[in-house]
């Protein structure tokens, strides 16, 4: 065999080597990449799932946490009975805000949780409306959720007049306020004087005309100039006959001449005054 055909045969077998070898280099790639192929496509399979099973967990917290706050908000409207007083959470909070502010001498004569209440309703009742005055000349007792507001006369009147002072006008208006703040509070303005007659030839008769024409006057005032529904208001005129001191003196006669609004909220509308 001559170097010619001996070199021809020698590049053959390599070539034919070469071929078989390349040929299984691509059939494992091949493979491979079938493989990789796969396991993305389960890859990717898992991730969906993954993710399908996460959004179903993140709506699960959020109803969770929506049930959380209904049952807490439940909870803080609950309301709990305490003795012969009906409050709630909220407002139990709300009254120890309150209770905080008032006078510890005024706060150490509340004996029960109905004190309690009374005297945080009265202390929220006196800041709306008698920040300009002093503590004599407006004075609010509260029985079963019944709201009496006593404003000395000197505030509201001239001595032995019916005619409302305009100084009055600041007093009326944050009355006036509060009455509008609920329509369904119904509020009774009594009229009372002390007892020394009226002088003859007055413009009103005696006591009992004095007392109404003051209560009514207060009542038009609200109704007419600061805006009051008159459906909800009640004159009356108690004369001299319901005295809270003597008559022996110009002081407790001054104590006696005074207008007495009464405000008859229901149990909610009165817990809301806290």
């Amino acid at each position: 065999m001559n170097m010619k055909k001996v070199f021809l045969l020698a590049l053959a077998t390599a070539f034919v080597f070469t071929a078989c070898v390349s040929k299984k280099k691509y059939l494992a790639l091949e493979s491979d990449l079938q493989n990789t192929r796969s396991e993305l496509q389960k890859t990717t399979v898992e991730k969906e799932e993954l993710e399908a099973k996460f959004a179903k967990i993140e709506a699960r917290v959020v109803e969770y946490n929506a049930k959380i706050n209904s049952l807490r908000e439940t909870n803080d409207a609950q309301l709990q009975q305490v003795g012969n007083t009906v409050v709630s959470n909220k407002l139990k909070e709300n009254m120890r805000n309150t209770l905080g502010k008032v006078d510890p001498n005024e706060l150490a004569k509340a004996q029960t949780l109905e004190d309690s209440v009374n005297l945080a309703v009265s202390y929220n009742i006196k800041q709306s409306i008698s920040s300009n005055t002093d503590d004599e000349d407006v004075q609010i007792d509260i029985d079963k959720t019944v709201v009496m507001i006593t404003i000395s006369d000197k505030l509201l009147f001239k001595s032995g007049s019916y005619r409302v002072s305009d100084k009055a006008d600041g007093l009326l208006q944050k009355l006036a306020d509060v009455i509008n703040s609920e329509p369904s509070m119904e509020v009774m303005v009594e009229g009372h004087t002390d007892a020394q007659t009226v002088k003859p030839g007055s413009y009103v008769k005696d006591n009992w005309d004095l007392s109404v024409e003051r209560s009514t006057a207060i009542i038009r005032t609200l109704q007419e100039k600061f805006g009051v529904n008159p459906s909800q208001l009640i004159a009356a005129g108690r004369g001299s006959f319901h005295p809270i001191a003597g008559n022996e003196t110009d002081e407790d006669r001054a104590k006696n001449r005074r207008t007495r609004i009464v405000i008859i909220p229901d149990l909610d509308k009165f817990f809301s005054m806290l």
